[in-house]
């Protein structure tokens, strides 16, 4: 488990990046299983073409759990304060999930030290697919 966040983090601090993937049908068809969404646009390939697509997608809730995976590499879950993710272009059929994040700020919090980490979730090209950013706890 990761010890936490120390003080002596500032501003300009690259986090570890972390890679998911490649996308599979597999990884679709486990992720409609975890986390309730059936939506078949994922996972149902006539579905999909019926509605305009060439295939189907990744769900963008799959690339959100990746970067939230980034920072539970790096900081501890129970110093996450805030984490929200803009959806940017659609993750396809063997994307990689290349996330990183970068720490912009640091601030305070009612005497608690806090870190705005902003964060990135590109495909192998190098196309932007998410974007977010995340407050984390230092101790």
């Amino acid at each position: 488990m990761n010890p936490g966040i120390t003080r002596d983090i500032q501003a300009g601090q690259a986090l570890p990046a972390f890679t998911a993937g490649p996308i599979s049908r597999h990884t679709l068809a486990l992720y409609c299983g975890a986390s309730g969404d059936h939506n078949p646009i994922h996972v149902d390939l006539d579905f999909a073409r019926s509605a305009g697509m060439d295939d189907v997608f990744a769900h963008g809730m799959l690339s959100a759990a990746y970067l939230a995976r980034l920072l539970t590499n790096w900081a501890p879950q129970a110093s996450l304060r805030e984490f929200a993710v803009r959806f940017v272009a659609i993750t396809h059929v063997g994307d990689e999930v290349r996330c990183t994040g970068q720490v912009v700020e640091r601030f305070e919090v009612e005497g608690e030290s806090r870190l705005r980490v902003e964060l990135n979730a590109r495909s192998q090209t190098g196309e932007l697919r998410l974007s977010g950013v995340a407050v984390v706890a230092a101790i």
